[in-house]
């Protein structure tokens, strides 16, 4: 990515960071202007900021640790001096051994899951606009079929991105879409699947039953291919994406997170609490509406962003 790339990134991860910038910054640097001194107080108040921009009780007590032992060890005195300690801490936290995008680069089908409302489909949409600008062979698959709202939606976003999609009506089994869009990739050599899930069900068809289906199907009839399962969370809920993510976890492999909406929130700390706490890296975090504000995820860049 050329350096003017880059910084066009950044700023719009700061712009869109703006409202958990303000919340965090604004207090950790009265913390550090208000104390003469680091003693328990101090610490306290520190605490007491990172849990209210959401980035958890665990993970806040891991920084905490973290920056204590720091000063011990460099021996400092000087509250201001703290400060890239509490940043370094904070980064600590958040780099997990599995953050690559090797996916991209290799026969890929992606299926994206979560509740409803997250901003799914359109997070779908938009990954398949950048694939496809990237110069990828792409496909849709519109799999969320208990909302004739998201197929509609995923078509609007096929017409747009320039890509093709593989839909079929409201209410038809999501498994055999999948399994009709596998067979269309295969046939028309395409780089990446994108496939849109239902993130609840109308009748009496267990959500998480219907995942697994999809599962074997994939499994089953596309074994060749790298598969990827992104969790799409709403970054303006807080704790209750980190709950989310525990709850799918348990029935399915999640290789990334999606966090979307954080320039809605002044929550973004919740970024470093679910990559923390469940060791799973945040793939791509949304910070607007348009297609370039889905961006990669970057840990250091996040962290800059909201102490810049």
């Amino acid at each position: 990515m050329s350096e003017e790339k880059k910084r066009g990134f950044f700023k719009r991860l700061v712009d869109g960071l703006a409202k958990t910038r303000n919340s965090i910054k604004e207090g950790i640097d009265n913390v550090f202007s208000g104390f003469s001194k680091i003693d328990e107080d101090f610490y306290e108040e520190l605490e007491e900021i990172l849990i209210m921009a959401d980035i958890g009780v665990k993970t806040t007590e891991n920084i905490m640790e973290s920056l204590r032992e720091k000063v011990k060890e460099q021996k400092i005195k000087e509250p201001s001096e703290c400060k890239e300690l509490l940043i370094n801490s904070i980064k600590e936290q958040m780099h997990v051994d599995e953050n690559a995008y090797d996916f991209e680069n290799q026969k890929s089908i992606i299926l994206l899951i979560g509740v409803n409302g997250v901003g799914k489909t359109t997070t779908t949409g938009k990954l398949a606009g950048q694939y496809k600008s990237d110069g990828k062979k792409v496909l849709l698959c519109a799999a969320d079929t208990f909302r004739a709202a998201a197929i509609e939606q995923l078509t609007e976003w096929s017409k747009r991105a320039n890509v093709d999609i593989i839909s079929t009506y409201e209410g038809a089994d999501p498994a055999a879409v999948v399994f009709d869009a596998i067979s269309a990739a295969k046939a028309r050599k395409t780089d990446i699947l994108l496939c849109d899930t239902a993130g609840r069900l109308h009748n009496k068809k267990n959500l998480m039953e219907e995942l697994k289906k999809i599962n074997r199907i994939i499994e089953k009839e596309y074994p060749e291919a790298h598969k990827e399962t992104f969790i799409v969370l709403d970054g303006t809920t807080g704790q209750n994406a980190l709950n989310q993510a525990k709850q799918f976890s348990e029935v399915t492999n999640i290789n990334g997170i999606i966090l979307t909406k954080l320039d809605g929130t002044a929550k973004g700390g919740i970024a470093i609490a679910i990559q923390s706490e469940l060791n799973i890296p945040v793939k791509f975090i949304g910070v607007g509406e348009k297609i370039e504000d889905l961006q990669k995820f970057d840990a250091d860049s996040f962290v800059n962003a909201l102490f810049e």
